[in-house]
């Protein structure tokens, strides 16, 4: 299959870059300080996807043990510290980009906080590839994704339409937001969010990719 875009979007986490590890250890290394045992760490990358806030009361809640007031302050002051420790891009994904920035503007629809995803992509060389207000992060003014507003913002500020748009994400929640934007959605199924995926949301017309590489084909 194969379509004609005049926007792509980028989620972050599971999609551009692999940073399941650097997440799970700043979730790991708050539990230890709280007096719980750490979690296995594909574990809590299936918790990933909905923002910071929901990262943190999940990985509380899976340890049984009760959530302080600062939890998710702590939390982002540790993983602050060891944004790029691990994390890196995936295999080929400086590539599709270059060729895909030829072909349609990029942008990136992350719920992760907007400074880390700034960090991240300039520490990566990706931040090169995206204008900076095509960068939307997760506490800026729109609210986290599903809710498809950043998309729609995105959308517009590129001059282009919803149904011209893809999404490339690697969670339900990117496939949510996509459809009530009424976009075209890539499912990046190599990313760490795909795991639990109910496939059975999938519809006709919908992408799944199993490496960067297949986006060009696109």
């Amino acid at each position: 299959m194969t379509g004609s875009f005049r926007l792509i979007v980028f989620d972050l986490d599971g999609t551009l870059i692999d940073s399941r590890k650097d997440i799970a250890d700043a979730a790991n290394l708050l539990l230890r300080d709280c007096g719980a045992e750490p979690l296995a760490e594909d574990r809590i990358g299936r918790m990933v996807g909905a923002g910071a806030a929901t990262l943190v009361a999940r990985a509380f809640a899976a340890s049984g043990i009760e959530r302080p007031p600062d939890a998710l302050e702590r939390f982002l002051a540790i993983y602050g510290r060891g944004l790029l420790n691990h994390t890196r891009a995936y295999h080929g994904i400086p590539d599709v980009l270059e060729a895909l920035a030829s072909r349609a503007p990029l942008a990136v629809l992350t719920n992760k906080p907007l400074a880390s995803t700034r960090r991240i992509l300039a520490g990566l060389d990706l931040a090169r590839f995206f204008d900076e207000d095509a960068i939307v992060g997760g506490d800026g003014p729109f609210p986290r994704k599903p809710d498809p507003t950043g998309l729609h913002h995105l959308v517009s500020r590129a001059g282009t339409a919803q149904g011209d748009t893809l999404l490339v994400g690697d969670s339900i929640i990117d496939w949510q937001t996509a459809r009530r934007a009424s976009s075209s959605i890539c499912v990046a199924r190599y990313g760490f969010g795909f795991e639990g995926f109910p496939l059975e949301e999938l519809r006709p017309g919908d992408y799944v990719i199993d490496e960067p590489a297949q986006l060009i084909e696109l």
